[in-house]
C-alpha cells in the first residue's frame, strides 16, 4: 500500500496535475482583488478555493504517509507543509492575516518545478558570498551619505537633509532612476563640480558592486550545473558496469551450460 501511494504522488502526471492547480489557484486569487468579479463570482471562487486546499492537504497526507520520518527530513517537504498549514489557519478574528498568506501557496511551484528548485538552491549557496558584497556595499553606502549630507543638505534639504534621506536618495541614484535630470543636473545648477561626487558613487555601486552580485549568482549556477552533470555521469558509470557484470554473468553460464552439454 504505501509503495503504491509512492509511486502514484511522484508520479509526473499527479505532480503536473497540482503545478496546474497552484497556476489556476494563482489567477482566482488575483481575481478576488476585483470587487466586481467577487460580487459575480465570489461563492464560486470561494468553493474552488476549499477544493484546491483539501487537494493540497490530502496530497501532503499522502506524502507523509508514503515518505514517513523521511518526509520531515526533506526541507522542501517541510516548506510545503507549512504552506498547506497556514492555509488551513482560519481567516477569522484575530486571524485576519492568515488570508492574505494564503498567497504563499504559490510558492508551491518552487518545489514542483526543478528549475525554480535549482534557482533558489543557488541563491542559498550565495548567501555567505552575498553578505560579504552586502557588508561591502553598505560600508560604501554609509561613507556617501555622510560625504552627501555634509555637502548638500543645506542646499538640497528634501534629499540629503538627514542621513536616512541621504541612504535613501543614493538608493534612487543607485538604481540610475532619474538621477541625472531628476537629482544631479538640478544639483550641479547650485554646485558645478557635484558630478565629480556622483559619477565615482555610480561606477563604484553600480557598476562594480552589483555585477559582483550577479557573478556570484552565475557562478553557483553554473557549479550546480557542473555538480549534476558529474551525478548524471556517475550513475552511468554506475550503470555500465552494471551492465557488464550482468553480461560477464551470463557468459560464464553459457560456458558453464556448453560445457555440460
Amino acid at each position: 500500500m504505501q509503495n503504491t501511494i509512492l509511486q502514484f504522488v511522484q508520479n509526473s502526471k499527479f505532480q503536473n496535475f497540482i503545478m496546474i492547480l497552484i497556476i489556476i489557484n494563482g489567477v482566482t486569487m488575483g481575481l478576488e482583488t476585483s470587487k466586481e468579479f467577487m460580487q459575480s463570482y465570489g461563492s464560486i471562487v470561494h468553493i474552488f478555493d476549499t477544493l484546491v486546499i483539501s487537494i493540497f492537504t490530502i496530497e501532503i497526507i499522502l506524502r507523509i504517509y508514503a515518505h514517513r520520518v523521511a518526509f520531515f527530513k526533506d526541507p522542501w517537504s517541510i516548506f510545503d507543509f507549512v504552506i498547506v498549514a497556514v492555509s488551513l489557519v482560519p481567516s477569522s478574528a484575530g486571524f485576519e492575516i492568515f488570508r492574505i498568506l494564503r498567497v504563499f501557496r504559490l510558492l508551491r511551484l518552487i518545489t514542483i518545478v526543478p528549475q525554480m528548485r535549482k534557482i533558489v538552491l543557488a541563491l542559498i549557496s550565495v548567501i555567505p558570498g552575498m553578505a560579504s558584497i552586502a557588508g561591502l556595499l553598505t560600508l560604501f553606502f554609509y561613507i556617501f551619505a555622510i560625504m552627501a549630507t555634509g555637502l548638500y543638505s543645506e542646499t538640497f534639504p528634501q534629499w540629503f537633509g538627514t542621513l536616512g534621506e541621504s541612504f535613501y536618495t543614493l538608493f534612487q541614484i543607485m538604481t540610475l532612476e532619474s538621477w541625472s535630470m531628476g537629482i544631479v543636473r538640478p544639483i550641479m545648477e547650485v554646485h558645478p563640480f557635484a558630478w565629480t561626487f556622483f559619477i565615482p558613487f555610480i561606477f563604484m555601486v553600480t557598476f562594480i558592486m552589483i555585477n559582483l552580485i550577479v557573478a556570484v549568482v552565475v557562478d553557483a549556477m553554473a557549479e550546480i550545473n557542473n555538480n549534476e552533470h558529474e551525478d548524471t555521469e556517475e550513475d552511468i558509470k554506475k550503470e555500465v558496469v552494471a551492465l557488464r557484470a550482468e553480461i560477464k554473468e551470463l557468459k560464464e553460464i553459457l560456458l558453464a551450460e556448453k560445457k555440460d552439454v
